[in-house]
C-alpha cells in the first residue's frame, strides 16, 4: 500500500510538472523534454549494457539524443538552418569511429543499439517539436507555439492506457483473448479496443474545445 501511495503521488507531481511546462511557454517545454530526452535514453542505454557482450557509451550516446531534440527544436521555430544537426551527427560519427578503435567482441552489436537508443527514443521526442511549432500560412517565416498540440499525445497516451485497464479488469474475463502474451502476459484484445475508443473520444474532445476556443478568439 505504501509502494503504491508513492508510486500514484510520484505521478500526480509528474503529470503537473509536465502540464505546467507544456502550458507555461516554449522555453520551459525544450528545457524539460530536453531533459527527459536525455534521461530516456540514458535509461536505455543502462537497460541494454545489462545483457552479456553490449557496450554502449551511455554518456555520449545520451548526449547526443539531448542535440537531436535541442536541433529539431531550434530548426522548428525557425532560428536556425539544418546546420543545427550537425553536433548531433558529429557525436553518432564519433561513437561509430570509437567502436572500430576499441577492439570490443562485437562492435557492429553495440553501435546498432546506440542507433536503436536515438530512432526509439530520442526521435519520438524530438518530433513534439514538429507539432509544437506552426508557420503562419500567410507568413511562412512566422512560427507561433501551440501548446495544444504536444500535449495532446500525452492526453491520448493516458486515455489509451486507462481504456485499456478499465475494460480489460471489467470485460477480459468474458473475453480473454490476449493480445500479445510473449510482451505483456495481462494484456487483453478488450483492452486494446476500450483504449482504443476512450482515446478517440479524448481526441474528439480536444478538436470540439480547440476548434471552440478558435471561433471565439
Amino acid at each position: 500500500m505504501k509502494n503504491f501511495i508513492i508510486r500514484a503521488l510520484t505521478a500526480v507531481v509528474f503529470v503537473i510538472v509536465l502540464v505546467g511546462c507544456i502550458v507555461y511557454g516554449a522555453e520551459s517545454m525544450a528545457v524539460l523534454f530536453g531533459l527527459i530526452t536525455y534521461l530516456s535514453v540514458r535509461e536505455f542505454c543502462n537497460i541494454v549494457n545489462e545483457q552479456e557482450g553490449v557496450h554502449v557509451n551511455t554518456f555520449i550516446t545520451s548526449l547526443a539524443g539531448a542535440l537531436l531534440f535541442g536541433a529539431f527544436n531550434q530548426y522548428c521555430q525557425g532560428n536556425c538552418d539544418a546546420a543545427i544537426f550537425l553536433p548531433f551527427l558529429g557525436s553518432i560519427i564519433y561513437l561509430l569511429v570509437e567502436e572500430l578503435y576499441l577492439k570490443r567482441p562485437n562492435p557492429i552489436n553495440n553501435w546498432a543499439y546506440t542507433m536503436m537508443a536515438q530512432m526509439y527514443v530520442s526521435l519520438p521526442f524530438s518530433l513534439l517539436n514538429l507539432l509544437a511549432y506552426t508557420a503562419d500560412p500567410a507568413h511562412p517565416m512566422m512560427v507561433s507555439y501551440q501548446w495544444i498540440l504536444p500535449l495532446s499525445i500525452f492526453f491520448f497516451l493516458w486515455a489509451n492506457d486507462t481504456g485499456a485497464y478499465l475494460t480489460g479488469w471489467g470485460l477480459s474475463r468474458y473475453i480473454p483473448y490476449k493480445l500479445f502474451p510473449r510482451i505483456s502476459p495481462k494484456k487483453s484484445w478488450i483492452g486494446s479496443v476500450g483504449g482504443a475508443l476512450l482515446t478517440m473520444g479524448v481526441a474528439a474532445a480536444v478538436y470540439y474545445w480547440e476548434a471552440s476556443d478558435g471561433m471565439t478568439t
